[in-house]
């Protein structure tokens, strides 16, 4: 298929066969097709909370790891001393900032 044969087609999102860009059914399985500007407007933009929660969440599991590990509580010892403003402070903020991440997230999830 030549570039300009593709450039005036599409595959079909049911069967993947190419049909015309302008046809709004399928030639070949009868199916009808989206329109090309609905899915140009909503393509790669995520509108839900999703990536927003898993960021929270992510930042939650990283503050958990930092006080396990630089706490002292694994039984490691780091080869550094950690200032005592980290855990009091630093640590918890990062907690924080990611439960407020995961609820924003979540009412994004609710509205959208």
């Amino acid at each position: 298929m030549a570039k300009q044969d593709a450039a005036a087609k599409r595959q079909c999102i049911h069967c993947g066969k190419y049909v015309p860009v302008r046809s709004t059914q399928c030639m070949y399985c009868k199916e009808s097709l989206p329109d090309l500007n609905v899915l140009r407007a909503t393509a790669g933009i995520p509108t839900e909370g999703g990536p927003k929660i898993r960021r929270g969440l992510l930042y939650m599991l990283l503050a958990g790891v930092v006080q396990y590990y630089a706490g002292g509580y694994s039984g490691f010892t780091l080869p550094v001393q950690i200032d005592p403003v980290v855990f009091q402070y630093l640590v918890p903020g990062l907690f924080l900032l990611g439960l407020g991440l995961v609820l924003y997230g979540f009412y994004l999830k609710m509205k959208g």
